[in-house]
């Protein structure tokens, strides 16, 4: 057996155990892709507000009137997505997690929204767990992507011209031959065609699975680091302050934002324990998940303790960081989110046009061993 038919057979056996799994994360990756573009149409009543000249209500504000509406639960994080948008306080219980939507200026309240029945929270759980429990899906998820990447790998060497002749055939789609002809040209010439961005979004969505491929890049960026060291939450004496300080989160964020005059998100952490500081987290940009610079405060006297800005983070770690929108596109904006959308598009065909390659060849070699010899 020669190398090209060992790549064909592993090729080949690989598709069909993973195929499936690939089809759904694709799809999945495809209607996520614009669900902020599309949640700002349907959802426009709760997410969009009236932008004004004036400063936005503090966390303890919107805290306290989420808890009005939801007594039961505690308060995790409020988030400012940007001056024409609604802030969000993320609450949970023991039962359920919701967010409340309030106007950051006025703080009247909009919606409550429950991830377990949000469309796009659904596709998104779809996407990273099958809807499994995380430990089993997101394992499943991780094993599928992996071959997914081996596949990639093994088609490229399938595809690459033999002869000079033959590179012209293999940039093209006959398009004129017949169907299954077609369908063998679109699987070896979009496979080649989406490569190597679909690999960039096969290692990016690894990093969301296994720990150790997101330290795996921070390390290849900085030769070397530790990426828990860099990111590790200051300590304080907890012997030192009687209890944390509603006033501690109001002057975090007060701070952030005069730290950070120019972000246009923010988000503060409300602290859970005793001990446990008040983190804060500036963005440049509405809607990108990149470019972070991160605060951390005293639970008690709202007094800074570190601060790290984008520009200060070490090569790896701003990498890592921006990895949710090298996955999603965001990082290019539109253009990036139509790329990613067309490329994860284009591999979940990948599998279908795969098993169609298959079943015809299976089909066709049965059909031969079952042929009745002539008497």
């Amino acid at each position: 057996m020669g190398f090209k038919t060992k790549i064909r057979f592993l090729h080949k056996w690989l598709g069909l155990i993973s195929g499936l799994i690939v089809f759904i994360v694709c799809i999945t990756g495809c209607i996520f892709c614009f669900h902020d573009e599309i949640k700002d149409i349907t959802r426009k009543e709760w997410r969009l507000v009236e932008p004004k000249n004036e400063p936005f209500l503090t966390p303890s504000v919107l805290k306290e009137k989420a808890l009005e509406i939801v007594p039961k639960n505690k308060t995790s994080m409020v988030a400012y997505y940007g001056k024409n948008r609604s802030a969000i306080v993320y609450t949970y219980s023991d039962t359920e997690n919701l967010y409340l939507y309030f106007n950051p200026y006025s703080g009247q309240y909009l919606k409550t929204e429950n991830p377990k029945t949000d469309f796009f929270i659904i596709v998104e759980y779809i996407h990273l767990y099958l809807l499994l429990p995380d430990y089993i899906g997101k394992h499943i998820i991780g094993g599928a992507t992996i071959i997914f990447i081996l596949l990639l790998i093994s088609g490229i060497i399938q595809w690459w011209p033999k002869r000079k002749s033959d590179i012209k055939r293999s940039f093209t789609i006959k398009w004129n031959a017949k169907w299954r002809r077609v369908n063998y040209d679109w699987h070896n010439t979009s496979g080649f065609y989406i490569a190597l961005i679909a690999l960039i979004l096969a290692i990016t969505g690894l990093t969301f699975t296994y720990e150790w491929v997101g330290d795996g890049i921070y390390k290849s960026f900085n030769f070397g680091g530790d990426k828990a060291a860099e990111t590790k939450t200051p300590i304080i004496d907890t012997t030192k302050f009687k209890s944390n300080s509603v006033d501690a989160i109001d002057k975090a964020f007060a701070q952030t934002i005069k730290l950070q005059p120019k972000a246009e998100m923010f988000f503060v952490m409300i602290p859970q324990q005793k001990g446990d500081v008040v983190s804060t987290g500036a963005y440049p940009h509405t809607l990108r998940y990149d470019q972070q610079s991160n605060y951390y405060f005293h639970p008690s006297s709202g007094e800074l303790i570190k601060s790290q800005t984008f520009d200060k983070k070490t090569l790896g770690l701003q990498v890592v960081e921006m990895n949710y929108g090298i996955h999603t596109g965001q990082v290019l904006d539109l253009p990036g989110k139509i790329i990613a959308f067309t490329v994860s598009l284009l591999a979940s065909a990948l599998p279908v046009t795969g098993f169609i390659i298959w079943f015809g060849r299976s089909k066709k070699s049965k059909h031969k061993n079952t042929k009745k010899p002539s008497h």
